[in-house]
């Protein structure tokens, strides 16, 4: 394990290590701005917690999803790691992940710019396979049994969030109905600080070591190892990542807070804290067995469960239909701006 001395010292003697980690850095920032705060929008839409006060809690609660996931458990970061074979030539490869990481950050700022919550997990599995596919011109490159895992995710973060959603707002319905519903309000606002709080500890556990793989990933290629398949990961690393992310939602994390938590669903108290409650239960599962979901798709079906509870017509279907179709377009979208950055870097580097 590289200590981060070890890793300043490495950074000043091979420029390469300099680019890919900041590339791999602006990826994380952006994440910050577009998915991190799915976490907080709820708590925030219906003003049980102020915004600043809520970026603090997601930056603390990403920094200790980060540390206690990848103790236990750090098989996403493996799945992520182990997704593409660059091939041998480490020099080749290292540009591809640079193209990779650049196709990400434009795919993300885009999406932010419209204020559509996109999913990083999915842009960067994207542009990570464009780049993987240009260098090889074929699919050889390609791991299919992580991969496989990837259309799980897409299965699980899509149904089951809604169904837990779901399930979950009519459970709490059925607790409280005999309950005077208004007595029930500051409860279910410390509840609901509570489900924030649970929601961006398992966005860090899911992300976090989505991109820690990666950032490990340039670390081995830029010292010319390109078969490394372990790694392990210093706490160095967990705390920078962390650090990056929750100042990423600081700077731009507003525009999906409204995106997701009001234009989307107008939530009461009890129902935000389903939702969190619904979608951060959806994520541990998912972090346990390995497989990489996406956060924003996880709380975002969560949510339109939990309206959907109430009646279809409380949920706002073409900011769900805006949403969908930038879901769907991520894949070929961000994988073909990363095939064709990673097409431009080879020929000129």
């Amino acid at each position: 394990m590289i200590s981060f001395l070890d890793y300043v010292a490495q950074v000043m003697q091979i420029p390469a290590l300099l680019v890919t980690s900041l590339l791999t850095l602006a990826v994380i920032l952006v994440n910050g701005w577009t998915d991190a705060p799915n976490a907080i929008a709820t708590a925030v839409s219906t003003r049980t917690i102020a915004p600043k006060t809520a970026i603090m809690v997601a930056a603390v609660f990403n920094f200790l999803g980060i540390l206690v996931m990848t103790t236990v458990n750090k098989k996403v970061a493996e799945t992520i790691y182990n997704m593409v074979d660059f091939g041998e030539n480490s020099h080749e490869a290292l540009v591809a992940l640079c193209a990779a990481m650049v196709a990400i950050v434009l795919w993300a700022v885009a999406a932010w710019y419209f204020g559509i919550p996109t999913s990083e997990s999915h842009a960067l599995i994207a542009g990570l396979t464009g780049a993987a596919i240009s260098i090889h011109n074929n699919l050889e490159g390609v791991n299919g049994a992580e991969w496989v895992k990837v259309l799980y995710g897409l299965v699980l973060s899509t149904c089951l969030g809604f169904a837990m959603g779901y399930v979950f707002v009519k459970f709490i319905e059925t607790l409280f109905r005999r309950v005077d519903r208004r007595k029930t309000i500051g409860f279910f606002q410390k509840a609901q600080i509570t489900g924030a709080a649970a929601m961006a500890f398992m966005h860090g556990a899911q992300d976090g070591q989505k991109f820690m793989g990666v950032f490990l990933l340039g670390m081995a290629l830029s010292k010319g190892q390109a078969n490394v398949t372990t790694f392990e990961i210093p706490f160095w690393l967990i705390l920078l990542c962390s650090l990056v992310m929750g100042l990423g939602t600081s700077i731009g994390g507003y525009r999906i807070i409204k995106a997701v938590g009001m234009d989307m669903v107008k939530l009461e108290t009890y129902q935000g804290f389903s939702a969190d409650m619904a979608g951060a239960g959806c994520l541990l599962i998912s972090s346990l067995t390995g497989i990489p979901v996406s956060t924003t798709h996880t709380k975002t079906t969560a949510i339109m469960g939990v309206g959907a509870a109430r009646r279809l017509r409380s949920v706002n279907w073409s900011v769900v239909s805006e949403m969908m179709l930038t879901w769907v377009l991520t894949f070929p979208g961000c994988g073909l701006i990363g095939f064709v950055m990673a097409k431009l870097f080879l020929a000129f580097l």
